[in-house]
This record gives structure tokens, C-alpha cells and sequence, in this order.
């Protein structure tokens, strides 16, 4: 999970709004920050932080990409189940961000790093999601091996593999 000095570095340390998350799912000390370009729509962003004042424990991240309408976020591992079910209890869409659009969950905190400095410059960037992978030495060394006979890097073919997988 990214840190909040990440975050603020993130936003270039401007925030603009803040108040007691209104949830109970990460407990009674519960805080957000906002931080938006004041922006509606084309070129308009926003970043969040919900963290506790006790511990600055991180527990979710979101940036809002309202130029193409996406949106991505990072809730702690340890807070997702209790994240759900609050959405549950309040008969919430737990993955909708506004309107049609719904979250991305990220799972790697360099790929919300980026996502969210393309996004605040105004650039393209990569939609895919970055998934952490442990491989076993045996593995990694035939994957990188057998990148090497494609003259391809190990990173594009470990996503092509992943690809021609079929994950039902």
C-alpha cells in the first residue's frame, strides 16, 4: 500500500478537502483527503487518501480520471472484505466510482504510482493492470531463457503467457 508521504507527493502536496470518512469499515478514526484539480470533465482529476488519525494507517487510494472516464483505486488487503460488506449492508455498488464508471482495483502500488502521474500531466497511459507474481527460480530462469530466444523482454513474455491463459 502506497504511504501517505507517497500520496502527498503525488498531489504535490495540495489538498483541497477533508472530513471523517463516513463509513465504519476501517473504524471510528477514519479521515480522507481530497485532492482535485477543480476540473469538471476534460482534464479534470481527482486523488484521495482515506487513512486512520491514530495510526496513518493507509487503508484506500483512488484517482479520478474524468478526461476518459476511469477510475482506480487500492484498498488495503486487509480492509477489502469489510469494505464489501458495508457496501453490501448499505445496498451500495461497492465498485462504482460516479455514474457508469465503475473502480479498477490496482493491486501493485508503482501501478497507481504512474497511473496517477500520467493522469494529473494529462498523458496517455497504460490501462492494464500490473499483478505481482512470484515465480520459482526454475520458472523465472526457463521464462527468462525462453524471452531471451524471442528477443523479447521478461516482463512482455510473462504477459503474453498470461494472455493465452484462460482464468474461468
Amino acid at each position: 500500500m502506497i504511504t501517505m508521504k507517497e500520496w502527498m507527493e503525488l498531489v504535490d502536496y495540495k489538498v483541497t478537502e477533508g472530513s471523517d470518512y463516513c463509513w465504519d469499515c476501517y473504524g471510528p478514526n477514519s479521515y480522507t483527503l481530497d485532492s482535485w484539480n477543480g476540473v469538471h470533465g476534460e482534464g479534470g482529476f481527482t486523488f484521495s487518501i482515506v487513512f486512520s488519525t491514530k495510526s496513518q494507517k493507509i487503508y484506500e487510494v483512488t484517482v479520478c480520471d474524468y478526461t476518459h472516464d476511469r477510475a482506480y483505486r487500492m484498498i488495503n488487503p486487509n480492509n477489502v472484505e469489510n469494505h464489501r460488506k458495508e457496501a453490501e449492508s448499505k445496498n451500495v455498488l461497492a465498485n462504482q466510482a460516479w455514474d457508469d464508471v465503475d473502480y479498477t482495483d490496482l493491486e501493485v502500488d508503482d501501478d497507481f504510482i504512474q497511473k496517477g502521474l500520467s493522469i494529473k500531466t494529462g498523458e496517455d497511459y497504460d490501462t492494464g493492470v500490473s499483478v505481482p507474481i512470484d515465480l520459482p527460480e526454475d520458472l523465472l530462469l526457463k521464462a527468462a531463457l525462453e524471452a531471451h530466444k524471442q528477443n523479447i523482454t521478461l516482463n512482455a513474455y510473462i504477459n503474453s503467457i498470461l494472455k493465452q491463459m484462460d482464468f474461468k
